[in-house]
């Protein structure tokens, strides 16, 4: 577990490999922005699905480290892992398709005007060219506080459309926010 400690203003992303602590530092920003009793104006998109691989469960949800109040509001995608629940390349990609679908649908419907913005695997929803990045970006541009976090690694391929869109989204939410946090 990491010490890092992210800032409760601005823009921050969080990336590394699958295991490593990414949602866990996300879910104790979020309890720090939380102390204030800021419940209300924070918003959790929770993109991450849990997924057991023989001796650990992978991409688990905020929820798990941290609890969070009725008053925040939370809409969480059922998700799949297209890389490790597609056994070919067209499943995988039908896997991300519905997965941006269901993400797409929550920007529209998440309160108007958030203080603050926590999303969990965040390129899940965006691994499919569907995803609508920029709607998501639009709506965190409100916030004075974001904290994404997003697998970044090769553990799951690299080649493969799935892998090679989700490092397109990385790229682009690496020169959208003001800082990366890189967990090694």
């Amino acid at each position: 577990m990491t010490n890092t400690q992210v800032p409760l203003t601005g823009r921050t992303l969080i990336v590394g490999p699958s295991g490593i602590g990414k949602t866990s530092l996300t879910a104790r920003t979020l309890a720090n922005w939380l102390e204030d009793g800021r419940t209300q104006e924070a918003v959790v998109f929770e993109f991450g699905p849990e997924l057991d691989r023989s001796d650990r469960v992978v991409g688990r949800r905020l929820c798990r480290f941290v609890e969070i109040p009725d008053e925040v509001w939370i809409d969480p995608v059922e998700a799949n892992a297209p890389r490790s629940q597609g056994s070919e390349t067209l499943d995988a990609l039908k896997l991300a398709r519905e997965n941006a679908e269901r993400a797409n649908r929550r920007f529209d419907n998440a309160p108007p005007d958030p203080d603050a913005v926590f999303v969990n695997d965040v390129t899940i929803a965006f691994q499919h060219e569907v995803g609508d990045l920029d709607a998501l970006m639009r709506y965190c541009s409100q916030a004075d506080c974001v904290v994404i976090n997003a697998y970044e690694g090769d553990e799951f391929g690299s080649d493969d459309p799935v892998s090679q869109r989700e490092q397109t989204v990385l790229r682009r939410l690496r020169s959208w926010t003001d800082r990366t946090i890189e967990l090694t």
